[in-house]
């Protein structure tokens, strides 16, 4: 498995494997699976700001990892939101964990100190691996989405990227 920066030429591949999380599951709250020319435009804004990270297997993307912004107020600059999703049946195999060790360093490098996963519930795998990295759970927002014909909860946890406690340098 290879992980590396994304493209936009990466775009169709990941609004592949993203189609069935927003058309089968409430995984994510989206309706309408963006386009591989809008999952360009993510991809590049996330690369500016954060990265987007994809990873492959025999020359074909089978995962994804991105960070973007936590909160748009200027306080939370030095905090981000982080998600990884993976091609169907790709699930514990690693290509989740690759994907964040290597998205991680990369967020510290641009000075952010804080991670922070959003998890639809249930969702044990989800929330598995991001215990497994270290996240630690900080709340639930109950009945938050309605997706599906159901309302969802979704699970917070967060990762301190840098433990020191110094200012940030940006």
């Amino acid at each position: 498995m290879i992980i590396r920066a994304a493209s936009q030429d990466d775009a169709a591949a990941c609004a592949a494997i993203y189609r069935p999380y927003v058309l089968d599951t409430a995984v994510t709250f989206e309706v309408e699976p963006p386009t591989a020319d809008e999952m360009a435009h993510r991809i590049e804004a996330a690369a500016r700001s954060h990265a987007w990270l994809v990873a492959e297997a025999d020359g074909q993307v089978i995962g994804y990892a991105y960070a973007g912004p936590f909160a748009v107020r200027p306080a939370y600059r030095w905090s981000c939101e982080v998600s990884v999703y993976l091609e169907t049946g790709r699930r514990r195999t690693g290509a989740g964990r690759a994907l964040y060790s290597a998205l991680f360093p990369r967020l510290v490098e641009r000075d952010y100190r804080v991670a922070v996963a959003k998890m639809t519930l249930p969702n044990e795998a989800s929330m598995g691996l991001h215990a497994a990295l270290g996240f630690l759970p900080v709340g639930v927002h109950r009945r938050i989405g309605w997706k599906n014909g159901a309302w969802h909860d979704v699970a917070i946890a967060q990762l301190d990227l840098v433990t020191d406690g110094a200012p940030p340098t940006g």
